[in-house]
């Protein structure tokens, strides 16, 4: 973990290494015990707003962060899917481990990609298999709203390599994390747009703490803001711009990931209003309840946002490593609709799952409670607002035919 400088707080030990080898168990499997030990956490952790600890280091010991390391690395070489499915899997047991895990895999795939061939990334590769290393994000800072194509802090290079320090005011889980990967101008005289990449692990920066995090949902998360104070090799920054980085692999992996934990979310929500309604029939004779309806109107939403997630999951994996496809217009537009249409569809999803539960969803007690999947899946249209998100889209849409037939 990284160093807290705050006076208050203080670093614990460094992570010690996962002794992790992989056999016979299949990652579903893996994923499956993981999400067991994160779903009898999951109240816990809401109530206390505090960082998953348990559904971590379980991930950490069954192999889930370095899963998607190239064999050649050490890794598993999990693909695209194999993440979403764990994404999903999580968010029906703990939303706060699934956005963890889904910000992570997002990093790492953006470490596989882009950092392929430089010598440092491809150690670092070789240590998050081994050790199984948490990787945090650091994409919003100053008054920007969320605004990751524009940076206000930038890389300085030094005779002994580059510095950074930045006024991150969301660092998810940074205080938890061994490494954090970030954005930043490419010099000090460069343009906000023109932007890098760059990875440090956690002996190379520092955190003092700016904000808390006392959240609606998604408390789990410990996002809190932090001044990063860094420096490393210059081998360190992404060799790649950011901007082709950005288009190819963090936001369709991101969007995907996080779509996944949403659906997850909902998933578990529906799972508790089917139990409802189940159990309220038998009371009555088999007679269907008053919620049935909204029961119904739940199921088939989670239908339409499984079905949105998959026909994007599968574009994106036809067009992994194909650059013209994915920097079409084309692509990008529903990669991006896919987040707004996503989190919407997961919103409504869990609404209609509380009104078929009434009253007994509403509470905070009883097995069919859904307030803290309701609390955490609001956040969805939030992260990374859909507002800005459209407004960005609309120009491109503009230029775009609107098809002729339903084959185009």
């Amino acid at each position: 973990m990284a160093m807290i400088t705050d006076n208050t707080l203080r670093n614990a030990a460094p992570t010690a290494p996962v002794s992790f080898r992989r056999d016979s168990v299949p990652l579903s499997q893996r994923v499956a015990q993981v999400a067991a030990i994160a779903a009898a956490d999951a109240d816990s952790v809401d109530k206390q707003s505090r960082f998953p600890r348990a559904a971590i280091d379980a991930a950490k010991a069954h192999g889930l962060l370095g899963a998607q390391i190239p064999v050649e690395f050490g890794g598993e070489g999990a693909t695209i899917h194999d993440v979403t499915e764990m994404c999903y899997a999580l968010g029906r047991a703990c939303a706060s481990t699934a956005m963890i895990v889904a910000m992570h895999q997002t990093k790492v795939a953006c470490l596989v990609r882009h950092g392929r061939g430089g010598d440092w990334h491809e150690q670092l590769m070789r240590r998050i298999a081994a050790e199984q290393m948490l990787l945090a994000s650091s994409t919003t800072e100053g008054n920007n709203g969320g605004n990751i194509r524009a940076s206000a802090a930038a890389i300085e290079v030094t005779d002994a390599g580059v510095s950074l320090l930045r006024n991150a005011t969301v660092i998810s889980y940074g205080a938890e994390a061994d490494g954090v990967m970030t954005i930043a101008r490419r010099a000090s005289e460069a343009a906000a747009s023109d932007q890098v990449l760059v990875v440090f692990t956690s002996d190379d920066y520092t955190l003092t703490p700016t904000q808390g995090w006392e959240t609606l949902g998604m408390r789990g998360t410990c996002s809190a803001g932090f001044e990063l104070k860094a420096s490393g090799l210059a081998a360190q920054v992404f060799a790649e711009p950011y901007e082709r980085i950005h288009a190819q692999t963090m936001t369709p992996v991101a969007h995907l990931s996080w779509s996944s934990a949403w659906a997850g979310i909902a998933a578990a929500s529906v799972e508790r209003a089917q139990g409802f309604i189940r159990k309220a029939a038998r009371g009555a004779g088999g007679q269907m309840p008053p919620g049935a309806a909204h029961y119904t109107s739940a199921k088939m939403s989670l239908s339409k946002l499984r079905a949105l997630i998959s026909a994007n999951l599968d574009a994106y994996a036809a067009h992994e490593y194909d650059e013209r496809g994915l920097g079409s217009l084309e692509f990008q537009s529903a990669i991006n609709l896919l987040k707004v249409e996503a989190s919407d569809l997961a919103v409504a999803t869990v609404m209609s799952a509380m009104r078929a539960c009434g009253l007994s969803g509403y509470r905070n007690d009883g097995d069919f409670t859904i307030g803290r999947h309701l609390r955490d899946v609001l956040s969805a249209p939030l992260m990374i607002n859909n507002d800005r998100i459209l407004a960005n889209i609309a120009t491109a849409n503009l230029m775009s035919a609107v098809p002729a037939s339903l084959r185009d």
